[in-house]
C-alpha cells in the first residue's frame, strides 16, 4: 500500500478516489466502486484506547502474572497474529494526538485536527461554519452505501470522540450533549453528538452498545440537555419500527434478529472493571462484542468498531492498574471475536488510537510485581531482599508516567502507591481546563507509535511503519473495494 503523506495533494487525491460520497469529503465526484469480490466481507476494529505498546507490555506481564507464570514470557491474544506494524499517529496540527483526530483518521483516511469529529483539517476547532462546509465521509457512510451492517461497541459514552467520529460531524468533541453547544452555532446548523445519533438514519446503525445515558436525557430524566424533558432515547425508538433499547445485560442477551439496537448501560461511562460490582446489570466489553457479532452475522457482511474505552481513563487517572485490567478485558474481547468468525473471510484488525506517558524503568529482577516496587539483583545476580531505593532514600516503582496526578507536591516525593489503586508517581505536575471551567490534572498522552495487529482476510497489507490514516485504507481492500479509474 502506498505511505502517503497525508497533506499532500497526491494523498488527497488518492483518499478522495476511494469514496463514493463525495459530498461529505469535498472530493472531485469521478471516484467510484468498481469491485466487490466477495471474498472478505467483514471487518473489526479493535480499538484500546490509550493501549500504547508500554501499556501492552504491562498488561502481558500483568496478565501473566496473574496466571502464576513470572509474566514476561505471557503473550495477550492479539500479540500472536501473524501481522504487525507500528503507527504514526499525530494529527494534521497537533505533534501529540487526540482520540477526536486519531478516530477520525482511521475512519475515513484523512488526518485532521485535534478535538474535530469526522470535519476535515481546513475546520478549525469550535468553528461550526467550517465545520459544516468540510465534512468527512466515514467507512460507516461507505459500508451501508454498500449493503453492510455496522456496529459500535465501547466501555465508554457512544458519544465519546472514538465511537462518534463513526457517525457525527462535529468541531467539538465535547459537545456531547447540547450542554455545551453554543445557541449561535446550534442556529448556524450545528448538532450536539447525541443528537446526531439520535437522528441517524433507519438502518444506519443495526448496534450500538455503551454508555452515556445523561447525553441524551434532560434533567428530568437524570441527564446533562439544556431541555429539561428532553428524551432523545424516545426520538431515536420513534425512528423506526424494528428499534429496540436495552439497558441491562440481560435484555442484551435476548435481541431479536433483525432489531436495530441501542445499548446504553450507564449513566456516563460503563464501570471500570477493578470498580465493578458483585451484582451488577452492565454487560462486559466480552459480552457486549458477542452481542454484537452475533447481531451483525446475519447480514451480507459487516463492519464492526470495539473500542476499550477506559484503558485510557485509567492513565489519564494516573491508575496503572485499572488500565491494565481493562487491555486484559480488551483482549479477552478479542478472543470472544476470534471464536466467533470465519478468518477467511474476516479482518481483525487490533490497534491504539494514541499511546500514554506510562514508562517501565529500573532494573527489577524477572517477575517482580509490575504494579509493585523495584527490586533489583546483586553484584551476583540474585534477588535482594529489600526494595531499591532512589537518590531521595524512597523506593520506587517500575510503573510511572511522565505527567500526571502523581506528581509531587512542592517538589516532595513522597513513599511510591502500588497495587492496583494506586495513583502512581509521575514527574511533571500538570492542569487542564475543561469547557465547564472544571480543572483535572490528568496524565497527558504519548506520542510514539502505537502498534497494529492482524489476522484474517487482508491481513497481510499491515506492515512496517504507515500514517494512522492508511487503516481506513487496509479496511478498505479487505472489503474488496476498489478505486475507479
Amino acid at each position: 500500500m502506498r505511505n502517503l503523506n497525508p497533506s499532500s495533494p497526491h494523498a488527497h487525491g488518492f483518499l478522495c478516489s476511494v469514496l463514493t460520497l463525495a459530498l461529505a469529503a469535498g472530493c472531485a465526484s469521478d471516484g467510484q466502486f468498481v469491485r466487490d469480490d466477495g471474498r472478505e466481507r467483514n471487518v473489526i476494529l479493535f480499538i484500546g484506547d490509550g493501549m500504547g505498546v508500554s501499556t501492552v507490555t504491562a498488561a502481558r506481564i500483568f496478565a501473566g502474572q496473574a496466571a502464576g507464570l513470572a509474566g514476561e514470557e505471557h503473550s495477550l491474544a492479539f500479540e500472536t497474529f501473524p501481522h504487525l506494524a507500528l503507527v504514526k499517529t499525530y494529527n494534521s496540527n497537533q505533534q501529540v494526538p487526540d482520540s477526536a483526530g486519531t478516530a477520525t483518521a482511521m475512519y475515513t483516511g484523512q488526518k485532521t485536527r485535534a478535538g474535530v469529529i469526522s470535519v476535515g483539517p481546513e475546520a478549525r476547532r469550535r468553528n461550526c461554519t467550517e465545520a459544516l462546509a468540510h465534512p468527512l465521509t466515514t467507512i460507516r457512510d461507505i459500508a451501508k452505501s454498500r449493503g453492510r451492517a455496522v456496529g459500535i461497541v465501547t466501555t465508554a459514552r457512544v458519544t465519546h470522540a472514538t465511537p462518534a467520529a463513526l457517525y457525527a460531524h462535529s468541531p467539538e468533541r465535547e459537545w456531547e450533549s447540547d450542554r455545551f453547544l453554543p445557541e449561535a452555532d446550534h442556529a448556524a446548523g450545528c448538532r450536539d453528538i447525541a443528537s446526531q445519533l439520535a437522528n441517524v438514519e433507519p438502518g444506519g446503525l443495526d448496534i450500538v452498545l455503551g454508555g452515556g445515558r445523561q447525553e441524551f436525557l434532560g434533567s428530568d430524566r437524570g441527564g446533562t440537555r439544556r431541555k429539561a424533558d428532553d428524551d432523545l432515547v424516545r426520538e431515536w425508538l420513534d425512528g423506526a419500527a424494528n428499534r429496540r433499547y436495552v439497558t441491562t445485560a440481560a435484555e442484551l442477551h435476548a435481541l431479536a434478529p433483525d432489531d436495530e439496537v441501542l445499548g446504553i448501560f450507564g449513566d456516563g461511562h460503563l464501570s471500570y472493571i477493578a470498580e465493578r460490582a458483585a451484582v451488577t446489570t452492565e454487560p462486559t466489553l466480552p459480552e457486549m462484542t458477542a452481542a454484537a457479532i452475533d447481531r451483525l452475522a446475519g447480514e451480507d457482511g459487516f463492519f464492526l468498531m470495539v473500542e476499550g474505552g477506559r484503558i485510557d481513563h485509567g492513565h489519564h487517572d494516573g491508575k496503572p492498574g485499572y488500565a491494565l485490567l481493562e487491555t486484559v478485558e480488551f483482549a479477552r474481547a478479542v478472543e470472544v471475536a476470534l471464536a466467533k468468525v470465519d478468518l477467511d473471510e474476516t479482518l481483525i484488525l487490533v490497534t491504539a488510537d494514541h499511546s500514554h506517558v506510562l514508562t517501565i524503568g529500573g532494573y527489577p529482577v524477572r517477575g517482580n510485581p509490575i504494579l509493585g516496587l523495584v527490586v533489583e539483583n546483586d553484584g551476583h545476580g540474585e534477588t535482594r531482599r529489600e526494595p531499591s531505593l532512589a537518590a531521595d532514600g524512597q523506593p520506587y516503582t517500575t510503573l510511572g508516567y511522565a505527567n500526571g496526578p502523581g506528581a509531587p507536591v512542592n517538589g516532595v516525593r513522597p513513599l511510591p502507591a502500588t497495587g492496583i489503586e494506586g495513583v502512581y508517581q509521575a514527574l511533571i505536575p500538570r492542569i487542564d481546563t475543561n469547557l465547564d471551567g472544571s480543572i483535572d490534572t490528568d496524565d497527558s498522552h504519548g506520542g510514539e507509535d502505537v502498534a497494529l495487529y492482524a489476522i484474517g482476510a487482508g491481513s497481510d497489507a499491515v506492515s512496517g511503519v504507515i500514517e494512522q490514516n492508511l487503516v481506513f485504507d487496509i479496511m478498505m481492500k479487505a472489503f474488496g473495494w476498489q478505486a475507479g479509474d
